[in-house]
């Protein structure tokens, strides 16, 4: 036994070094994500980069927002993405405002953020108070109510927009919602419309099995991701890049995501479109 002693030094040795460089390695690995954005945007897209860290960490955000920050990583999504000071923003459907928040503090004062919600959401007095309280939590982001089916903004208005695990509902029609059949083509023509020359549109959803779109949706609230290359190919968007960030390999496609074994777990593409200057 103890003439193997030096030996099995040697190996704890070599282990421990192992470990070192693996964490070495992985803080690197790290350090590239938060760069990714940079190191791949066109020469007329680099401009100062928010503090992520600290607009995710601003004490004014709620428990609940806070809560959801583990498993959807807003800081590394939005660094990838390119969100830059200064940047005239939108979240599209932004439900509890998730995102507008932490965009807002990242933007700073010479930015601004406009959250858009559909007027079927949030519509009953409890909802509304809701949405009110939003509102004056956050006096610096403009609230604007539309139509599920017509979305509509001004031409050249945003930087930056981030659609958030709700692109497939343009998909998704229910008559229990008043959610009529949308024309998801008409929507991205839109956008693409409102946003600026070199403008960014950041794309995060549910990936979903190939076949039907609009049954997919109906059943499992899930998109191929193809479905959603293609549409935003189409209106003229370039897909720049797109990230491993909110991967799951574990996750079963054919899962409903409100199914407790997944929520909130689901394999999620990042993709980053741009609009050609």
């Amino acid at each position: 036994m103890r003439a193997h002693a030096p030996r099995r030094n040697k190996t704890l040795q070599q282990a421990k070094g192992n470990a070192a460089m693996r964490r070495s390695i992985l803080a690197a690995l790290l350090g590239a994500t938060l760069s990714l954005s940079a190191a791949t945007m066109p020469a007329y897209a680099k401009a100062a980069a928010p503090d992520f860290a600290a607009a995710v960490a601003d004490k004014g955000r709620p428990a609940d927002a806070i809560a959801l920050d583990e498993s959807r990583k807003p800081a590394e999504v939005l660094a990838f993405l390119g969100l830059k000071s200064g940047d005239k923003a939108a979240d599209i459907m932004t439900g509890s405002g998730y995102w507008a928040e932490i965009m807002a503090n990242a933007v700073g004062k010479k930015g601004k953020v406009t959250a858009f919600e559909p007027s079927q959401f949030y519509s009953s007095p409890d909802e509304m108070k809701v949405w009110d309280a939003l509102g004056k939590r956050r006096p610096d982001i403009s609230f604007v109510r539309y139509p599920f089916e017509a979305f509509s903004a001004k031409p050249d208005s945003f930087d930056f927009t981030i659609i958030n695990l709700s692109y497939h509902d343009l998909y998704w029609e229910s008559e229990k919602y008043k959610i009529p059949r949308t024309d998801p083509a008409a929507f991205v023509k839109t956008l693409y419309a409102a946003t600026k020359p070199g403008g960014i549109v950041g794309i995060i959803d549910h990936v979903g099995l190939p076949g039907d779109t609009r049954k997919t949706v109906d059943t499992v609230h899930r998109i191929d991701p193809a479905q959603v290359k293609a549409d935003f190919t189409a209106a003229g968007f370039v897909l720049e890049a797109e990230s491993p960030i909110l991967s799951n390999p574990a996750d079963d496609h054919s899962k409903l995501v409100f199914d407790p074994a997944i929520r909130g777990k689901t394999d999620r593409f990042v993709y980053r479109f741009r609009k050609p200057k």
